[in-house]
């Protein structure tokens, strides 16, 4: 029994020893951006947490100095809306080839591409089988690197529409089924609490219809709102959120009055969607970069004659419901559907949401930090600098305050007290 004391303590000792300090030097230091950023700081990291901020460029003994006062360093950036398991331009029939096991090690490629671009914390919210649950874990125990991952697994989705299997033949459909359709309020609420089981981090629901699907019922609402209500009531319960994939204005509304947590893409929002959604304080997640990668492939024979139509349809009011959002109120968080578009390329969001949606930098950098904090329940962990939360931050040239192209020029990334090699 001594022996196996002394062995533990000699074990915690060890660790203790091994347990690293940092201290980041910051030419300017944004605690919070929502307040003004501080000159010349240091902040102190040990076991992974931030324990406190010193003015000017200190070293304290034994820390492991990091030289970014050249840099503004700030909250690890959040990104609300990933897909870290596929790559864009892949043909849909390749799911009929392509293993669940490929889709996980694809998206340990694209981890460490998103968190090289400063996204600390990401919500996937889409992958094949179990595939980003794997992914999740792996970077949470230090396998490989990457952001902190929240994974919803399969979409729920009505038979038939966006995040159903369709296009092929019925035997290959029936095969390839998620596991995530679901018809009446009972199945419904069945489903969110099977993907529960699985490990679900938050529900996602396909409300409506999708533009890279090959259902082609279009882009207005789906699942009824008996049936949205069902879903969300039984999540809520489970202590689980729920996004809403939704890009009509009628398909919108009727999520939001079914109390979802988030209308991501929200292409067609109308005014009536909006009020709703200021009304029930609902998340708006606009992923105007997804946008980027329906341009570039129409028009080239790369999608079937459905999804040509239907990625046309919203190419033509891109960013008109951010913009609208903005004007009503509605509280916004930082989104990026990256791989629709390549991984890596999140912090191109920014300039489009200033561009296209009329934010200034300053409400651009708090939807990617405190505000999608907020909309994923991690406020206490993430999204500023305060002390005792978890040492997630980068350093970027610029000020991102004034510039959102600051964003895009990430040189130093930490991820719960961990350096990621930028290359």
């Amino acid at each position: 029994m001594k022996k196996t004391i002394l062995a533990a303590a000699a074990l915690l000792t060890a660790s203790a020893a091994s347990a690293e300090t940092f201290a980041i030097q910051a030419g300017r230091l944004i605690v919070d951006p929502s307040k003004p950023a501080r000159g010349p700081s240091t902040v102190i990291v040990e076991n992974g947490r931030i324990t406190r901020i010193e003015p000017g460029a200190t070293a304290p003994t034994g820390a492991t100095v990091i030289d970014q006062r050249s840099r503004t360093v700030l909250p690890g950036l959040i990104d609300a809306h990933v897909h870290l398991t596929g790559d864009p331009g892949t043909p849909f029939w390749r799911e009929t080839i392509d293993s669940n096991e490929l889709a996980a090690v694809v998206g340990v490629k694209n981890a460490l591409l998103t968190a090289r671009a400063g996204f600390t914390t990401v919500r996937d919210l889409g992958a094949p089988g179990l595939s980003s649950f794997a992914l999740r874990d792996a970077v949470r125990d230090g396998i490989v690197p990457g952001p902190r991952i929240l994974a919803a697994g399969s979409a729920l989705s009505i038979v038939g529409g966006h995040g159903d299997v369709s296009g092929f033949r019925p035997e290959v459909n029936a095969a390839l089924d998620p596991g995530g359709t679901c018809t009446g309020a009972d199945q419904c609420a069945q489903r969110a609490r099977e993907w529960a089981k699985r490990g679900s981090d938050v529900i996602k629901i396909t409300s409506t219809g999708g533009v890279l699907s090959q259902q082609g019922r279009g882009l207005e609402g789906h699942f009824d709102p008996a049936e949205i209500r069902a879903i969300t009531s039984t999540a809520h319960r489970l202590g689980l959120k729920v996004a809403a994939h939704a890009h009509g204005a009628r398909g919108i509304e009727d999520a939001t009055l079914g109390g979802v947590d988030s209308i991501d893409h929200g292409t067609f929002a109308d005014a009536a969607a909006l009020r709703a959604m200021k009304a029930k304080g609902t998340w708006f997640v606009p992923t105007l970069m997804a946008f980027t990668g329906v341009r570039d492939r129409l028009g080239k024979n790369i999608y079937t004659p459905v999804v040509e139509a239907k990625g046309r349809q919203a190419m033509a009011v891109w960013g008109h419901a951010l913009r609208e959002a903005r004007r009503a109120g509605v509280k916004i968080a930082f989104g990026t559907d990256s791989g629709v578009f390549e991984h890596g390329r999140n912090g191109e969001e920014a300039e489009l949401m200033v561009r296209l949606g009329g934010m200034t930098p300053r409400e651009v950098l708090v939807s990617a930090t405190t505000g999608a904090a907020e909309l994923l329940g991690l406020s206490s962990e993430v999204g500023t600098l305060d002390l005792g939360k978890s040492a997630d931050l980068i350093a970027v040239d610029g000020d991102p305050l004034t510039s959102a192209a600051a964003l895009t020029r990430v040189g130093y990334v930490m991820v719960m007290g961990k350096p990621v090699a930028m290359r």
